[in-house]
């Protein structure tokens, strides 16, 4: 047993409360230790994933209790990938929110921003189902305060929304566990795998009540249609930084699924059989469809960048619809490139607001360092749509390829071609419009005070480009570290293993008493 591998989870919950606690009324002192304790969750997360990458599985028993009866953390790949991607991730935006000095426009941010990472490593590493729903109300607590940050009307609405919706998504869970656990008598994820082979084929119907409940869940987290309804006015009214981190958050639902449906309910179960191709394709692509009209439609440029979360969303569950080798690979692939290609989005919107007197697509005077802020919203552009020579062309022909030798080639095919070419028109509108369609010089003076951004708020959003390139350059042997992933999630055999036979306080042969 590694302690290793709980370190994400409780160097933020430590550091949260030690920021309340000794630093409240120092912003300085926060700062400092929110940044040092951001690199250390990525030197951690870099040493997990280092380690994981051989195949091996890591696992933590808290109180040292044996799984099922204790609390276990477990980390393999895919697991510490998204560890690592949300550490990577919550460090330049984070930067960013230092230098744009959005941290000093509200109280607690940096508190709240840790608990928030606290929600999400804990959320992708927990190896129980219960603990998952823990650790998405902690993240959903965290992510509000966030969320209101720095107060408004518009803000709070929008706000309230968010948590009444993902409330919703809560009580959903805890029905699908209560089911969970009336059909097999546990929650932790690998024993649930085991027990759910043994089950009647005549006695089914309460499990698959539970694993369609579970993809409800999980696909509300990941803002598919018809559960993404309050994702824009959220993510578009939410600060940008906040907007920026929580372009992980859809990425746990996307998780949540992979994990669940590869170890407990695999493709070839019987019990769940087409529950992914003739349920989550159809919607997945509604969705695709549903964000590049919004990204066409949108009169506000925090809008567009919300609804091409919704489109980045329908990719990436178009791949995991189909529950292949490939697919899952082209997935994950995917979900790393679009969470930095829509934080840095939202970080240049952010740019955009503090110079323009209101985020709406019309012609106003031009924004403070003009080219350098059009320049990275070129590219970001450039990574949302999918164009080469970025990573987002490669993760697009990667799904592309994944459904070519499948029933419903020409429908993913089609839908996936044209919302590119729309999401091309929408973002080359929005672009002209800001950046290009400009009132003359003597109105800026009159209209709008420019306000400067700093290096520190350009290093943030520079770091993640410059992230989008270095994972464009190494696109090779990123994918065949995907592929390693997904072939490991396709046999969980060793994940069970791990979990359910290493000794404790309690093992299975004490099972009853």
């Amino acid at each position: 047993m590694t302690h290793w591998i709980i370190a994400p989870v409780i160097l933020p919950a430590i550091l949260a409360p030690f920021i309340i606690l000794a630093a409240r009324y120092h912003l300085g002192i926060q700062r400092v230790f929110s940044v040092a304790g951001v690199i250390g969750l990525i030197a951690v997360a870099t040493g997990l994933a280092w380690q994981a990458s051989d195949g091996s599985v890591m696992l933590y028993q808290l109180g040292g209790w044996a799984a099922p009866f204790g609390i276990v953390i477990v980390g393999d790949r895919l697991s510490t990938l998204m560890v690592l991607l949300t550490s990577v991730l919550a460090l330049f935006v984070l930067l960013y929110s230092i230098g744009s000095n959005w941290d000093n426009r509200g109280r607690h941010f940096h508190a709240l921003y840790h608990f928030q990472l606290m929600g999400i490593m804990g959320a992708f590493l927990t190896g129980d189902l219960f603990n998952l729903f823990v650790f998405f109300e902690v993240l959903l607590i965290a992510s509000y305060g966030l969320m209101i940050h720095s107060g408004g009307d518009l803000r709070l609405r929008a706000g309230v929304q968010y948590v009444l919706f993902n409330l919703l998504g809560s009580t959903l869970f805890l029905f699908a566990l209560g089911s969970i656990y009336a059909e097999t008598g546990t929650l932790n994820m690998a024993d649930i795998a085991q027990r759910v082979q043994l089950i009647d084929d005549n006695a089914t119907a309460g499990i698959r009540v539970a694993a369609v409940l579970l993809l409800l869940v999980f696909i509300i987290k990941a803002a598919v249609f018809p559960l993404h309804f309050w994702l824009p006015s959220s993510y578009a009214e939410a600060p940008g930084p906040v907007a920026a981190l929580f372009a992980i958050m859809t990425k746990v639902g996307a998780y949540a699924i992979i994990r669940v449906y590869t170890v407990i309910f695999p493709p070839d179960l019987l019990v769940t059989n087409g529950l992914h191709t003739k349920w989550l394709l159809p919607f997945a692509l509604i969705s695709l469809v549903v964000g590049v009209c919004g990204v066409l439609a949108a009169r506000k440029l925090d809008r567009l960048a919300a609804y091409s979360i919704v489109a980045s969303m329908g990719m990436v569950m178009i791949a995991i619809s189909f529950f292949t080798l490939s697919s899952i690979a082209a997935a994950l692939y995917y979900i790393v490139h679009s969470t930095f290609a829509a934080a840095a989005l939202f970080l240049i919107v952010d740019l955009v607001r503090t110079s323009r007197a209101n985020l709406e697509l019309t012609e106003q005077p031009p924004v403070s360092d003009a080219a350098l802020t059009a320049g990275l919203f070129f590219i970001a552009a450039i990574a949302m749509t999918g164009l080469p020579p970025l990573s987002g062309f490669m993760g697009k022909l990667l799904i592309l390829d994944a459904a070519f030798d499948t029933e419903n080639m020409v429908w993913v095919w089609s839908v996936i071609l044209v919302a590119s070419l729309v999401s091309i028109v929408g973002f080359s509108r929005a672009g002209s419009i800001v950046f290009w369609k400009t009132q003359n010089c003597e109105q800026v003076e009159n209209n709008v005070n420019h306000i400067a951004p700093t290096a520190l708020s350009y290093a943030g959003i520079g770091g993640l480009i410059a992230v989008l390139v270095i994972y464009t350059i190494f696109s090779g042997p990123i994918y065949h570290y995907m592929v390693a992933t997904a072939e490991q999630l396709f046999a969980p055999k060793e994940y069970i293993s791990t979990v359910l036979e290493s000794p404790g306080k309690l093992t299975k042969s004490t099972e009853g008493y």
